[in-house]
Formats: structure tokens, sequence, C-alpha cells
């Protein structure tokens, strides 16, 4: 279905990377920052992840909008940054009150369809500010982003696989969707990794910066991304805790991948 005007709200800053890439710690420090602007950005908001899968037109042409499954989602896990808790309310504020529009009939999913709604709510729980959102998922769903805001900056993090497969294997907690072994860790990075290299050049070079751990690390790259963030990073906000992996690859897949990031032209990301 035809994604539909896009609205003159602002567009977003979305932050992906593979998991256990510095994803998160990045996007607390961009969180902090954007709040110093009076902004607004959520580290694992994870908004676009469900709408994805719960706000669709067969639903809204029966009258329905899956608020309670929205809500109890974004609660289980709830998002974090600096504005999380306010933001929070005003998400589901604006999904109880697109639930009732909808049971209504208060949608002509012809002059506006699923991917509008989902703007409109989105436009209530950010606000008429800057704003972004942090979600390693969001590169399962580039496509989609990409329909629903096709004007947003994207900044990709991305890291050694052997690294973060030794990060994934000592993550504790309950994670079943973690591979078992070394290599399996690898080949799910490769996998999400290959989503961004396909999806990369649908975006013009101004509006996506890719960037690797270890700049972030070392401090080579925080500049960058301040500048491309226009809001403050703190330098040294994130460090290594290791040297970078002496080791290649356990997997040509992953290696290829691996061979492809480090070629991204780093000209073409000035910013």
């Amino acid at each position: 279905m035809d994604g539909g005007a896009v609205s003159e709200h602002p567009q977003p800053l979305l932050l992906v990377g593979a998991q256990r890439s510095g994803t998160t710690a990045l996007g607390h420090a961009l969180s902090a920052g954007y709040a110093d602007r009076g902004g607004c950005f959520t580290v694992n908001g994870k908004l676009f992840y469900l709408t994805a899968r719960w706000i669709r037109a067969d639903d809204l042409a029966a009258r329905h909008l899956r608020a309670d499954e929205l809500c109890h989602a974004l609660a289980r896990h709830p998002a974090g940054g600096a504005e999380a808790q306010r933001w929070h309310e005003r998400v589901e504020s604006a999904l109880r009150a697109a639930a009732g529009r909808a049971a209504a009939g208060g949608y002509d999913l012809d002059a506006q369809p699923e991917t509008a709604v989902v703007r409109e709510v989105a436009a209530a729980a950010y606000g008429d500010v800057p704003w972004g959102d942090k979600y390693n998922e969001y590169l399962l769903d580039l496509p989609y982003l990409h329909r629903l805001y096709p004007r947003a900056r994207w900044l990709f993090v991305y890291r050694h696989p052997v690294e973060v497969a030794a990060s994934m294997r000592a993550w504790s907690g309950d994670r079943p969707w973690r591979p078992a072994d070394d290599a399996g860790c690898e080949l799910k990075w490769a996998a999400w990794n290959e989503r961004w290299l396909a999806f990369r050049d649908q975006v013009s070079p101004d509006r996506r910066l890719e960037i690797s751990y270890d700049d972030i690390c070392t401090g080579d790259g925080v500049a960058r991304v301040t500048r491309f963030a226009g809001v403050d990073v703190p330098e040294g906000f994130m460090a290594r805790r290791s040297p970078p992996p002496s080791t290649a690859p356990r997997t040509d897949r992953a290696a290829a991948v691996w061979s492809r990031l480090c070629a991204l032209s780093s000209a073409s990301l000035s910013v």
C-alpha cells in the first residue's frame, strides 16, 4: 500500500547496528544530547518494529487497531533514554486514541494508509521536536522504515564479528534467540549487516553516517557523530575494554561482510 504523503513532522535520526556493536551506549549519549536541545531520543523504543507487525491495513479496514498488544510489548521492556518515561506515557495515549478513532471508522485508508497512521502516532509520542530512536532490530525492517520516513537520517555502527560473537556468547540473561556457538553468532551478525549493505544506497550520503565501534571507542569518530547528529556527544563516553581482535572471522560469510564494511568510503561519509 502506498505510504501516503509524508508529514512535515521532524524527520528522525535512526541508530542501527547488529547486537553487541555499541549502539546502546551511543544511544544513551545521543539521548542526553537530544534532551539538552529540547529533543527526544529513545533507546530501544522499538515502536516501529512493533507497528510493522501490528498496525495493518486489514485491521484498520475492520475498524481495529491493536493497541493492547502494542502497549503490552512496549511496557515489557521499556525504552531507555532521558525522556523515556514521558515518551512512554505519550505513546500509550496516542495508541489508545488511534484505536478509538479506528473503532469509530475515523480512518479513510484511501486517503490515510496505515503508514500515515503510524506517523500520526509517532508525532504524538515524540512531539514537534528533534527526535530519534535506537533499536538493533530496525535492521530487519529497513524498507518499511524508509517508507515511513524517506528523509530520515541513519547512523549505522559496525563492530568486528569475532568481538561481537564473544560479547554475544558472554551476554547473560534469558536470550533464546542467541546462537549456540561462535560460528552461529558470526553468521547472525553477517545476516544483519547484510541488510544494511543492501539498503544503504537508498539513502543519500548526506543522510547516512557509517562508523566503526573502534572509531567511537578511540574517539576518532565521536566528532563525526556530533556533527552528524547535531547534538553534543562527549569524548570517551565508550571506552574499549580489550584490544581489537587479532583473529580473522571464523566463517567465510562473516569475513566477506567485514571486508565490505571496512571498504566503506570515508570520503562519502563526511558531514
